[in-house]
């Protein structure tokens, strides 16, 4: 599995607001996401717009390792790879990042998002590549044509949305930290969310972002 994500990452072409920071609010007409998912891609947008305010969220994060477990509240333990130092090098990644504008949401790359979910929720497997073979650019294509640039990120078991956006932030265990380059990616305009249950993980959230998409009428 570990080699297929790292293909995968390979192959890319290329909720709650806190005192101080402004979030942009991108999903406040959109009726097709849910609140969890609503509050990714706000979550998502309030790091982007605003990464160095963005630190201190981060920086009290910290506090919830205990060596290499992760214990967030009302959430299963999780023993991680790198533990605090994983943490440390993402506070200094942010120190320097510049912003980045915020991600628009698509009808289209959700419902893509959601078949990747569902597929997994009966699969158990926890892989970018589906039960049929397709990747993120053919679930998404069956609902619209992605353009420019292609990405997707996997969150299992986190069922809030600052713990979603912070661990792929984070990104423990991923050499090149592909999931934070997504977050960031200026190339990135537009995103889709699907989150759900999983047999295993209990939550996962599928995230797919694109550097433009047009939606089939």
């Amino acid at each position: 599995m570990k080699n297929l994500f790292n293909l995968f990452l390979c192959l890319i072409l290329l909720c709650t607001p806190t005192a101080g920071l402004t979030q942009s609010n991108t999903t406040s007409e959109v009726t097709y996401l849910s609140p969890l998912e609503k509050a990714v891609v706000n979550e998502m947008n309030l790091a982007r717009t605003s990464p160095k305010e963005y630190l201190s969220l981060l920086k009290q994060f910290k506090k919830y390792y205990d060596g290499k477990l992760l214990q967030l509240p009302g959430e299963t333990p999780i023993l991680t790879r790198e533990g605090t130092s994983a943490v440390a090098e993402a506070i200094r990644s942010l120190r320097s990042q510049k912003p980045v504008p915020p991600l628009n949401p698509s009808k289209g790359m959700s419902l893509g998002a959601k078949d990747h979910t569902r597929d997994l929720r009966t699969s158990g497997a926890s892989q970018h590549e589906g039960s049929d073979g397709s990747q993120a650019w053919d679930r998404v294509n069956r609902y619209g044509t992605w353009q420019k640039i292609i990405g997707e990120n996997i969150s299992f078991g986190h069922d809030q949305a600052r713990n979603i956006v912070m661990t792929l932030m984070i990104d423990d265990g991923v050499p090149n930290r592909g999931h934070r380059k997504n977050i960031f990616n200026p190339d990135f305009r537009l995103i889709g969310v699907a989150c759900g249950d999983h047999p295993t993980y209990r939550t996962i959230c599928v995230i797919t972002f694109t550097g433009g998409y047009r939606e089939k009428d």
